[in-house]
């Protein structure tokens, strides 16, 4: 018997793992954050799964049912949003697994950011502006956040952030991130990134509280960084015509022309 934890991606259906779907298919019981996760997702449960939203259960609820699968010899697929690295409460309910000696894997899912810079059609590291992309929220009552890790703090980096769970203090937001980015600095908030009623709105922190008057909702994501929008960027080294590199040696001196197979195996591990 396993818990397998899987990151059933942002929101929309098709946007999950093959193994993540062929393991839903293969589990008899199925516990899912009902509050995020599509339901869509649940058609690839076989007959007769057992199929649980753990949105209204405590931390002891969730772990009774898994314990009760378990118990009953029963592989459960175990749903979580977007991806499980982070702000998924997975690392909670793992300390409980490993406790009462209940094996368990982790399948990654699609990270909310990943589809908000999808949706935008933007790559958030671009060379000569960002090479960083720092996730980060701010406190909330589930959780609070670390001394050092401040809004301010991330912004004297010049980073690209991708700010989660913060749509409704956007006022706090701006005023924090303005004095290191200026008012011209590109924003996009996404809301609800792959969802059939996804929503983009582009602005600057200079105007982005008067563009989302009205419009603050809850489930956002906002990206802040002078990589959003730019097009005046250096292109990188990677395709360029003259870059030696050992799959495109530019002259028979070049260090990679004579590679052996096992040398490039050895190189990439």
């Amino acid at each position: 018997m396993t818990v397998h934890f899987i990151g059933a991606g942002p929101g929309a259906a098709d946007l999950i793992t093959l193994r993540g779907r062929d393991l839903i298919a293969a589990c008899p019981v199925c516990l899912y954050a009902g509050s995020l996760v599509p339901e869509a997702l649940l058609q690839h449960c076989p007959d007769g799964a057992k199929i649980i939203n753990t949105a209204p259960l405590s931390l002891d609820e969730i772990i009774a049912e898994i314990k009760a699968a378990h118990d009953a010899g029963q592989d459960v697929a175990r749903l979580h949003s977007g991806d499980l690295s982070v702000w998924s409460a997975m690392g909670e309910q793992l300390r409980r697994l490993r406790a009462l000696d209940i094996p368990y894997d982790v399948t990654p899912g699609v990270p909310a950011f990943a589809a908000g810079a999808a949706a935008l059609g933007a790559e958030l590291t671009l060379p000569g502006v960002a090479q960083s992309l720092v996730l980060t929220r701010t406190s909330g009552r589930a959780s609070s956040m670390p001394d050092g890790e401040t809004l301010e703090n991330f912004a004297r980096t010049g980073a690209t952030l991708a700010i989660h769970l913060s749509v409704h203090v956007l006022d706090d937001v701006v005023a924090r991130l303005t004095p290191a980015y200026g008012t011209d600095c590109p924003v996009a908030i996404v809301w609800r990134a792959s969802w059939p009623d996804q929503k983009i709105l582009k602005a600057t922190l200079g105007t982005i509280i008067d563009a989302t008057e009205g419009a603050r909702g809850r489930t956002a994501l906002i990206l802040v960084g002078h990589a959003l929008g730019q097009e005046g960027f250096d292109e990188s080294c990677l395709y360029a015509a003259e870059y030696d590199r050992r799959y495109r040696p530019q002259s028979a001196d070049s260090p990679w022309s004579e590679w052996t197979p096992e040398e490039e195996r050895q190189a990439n591990d």
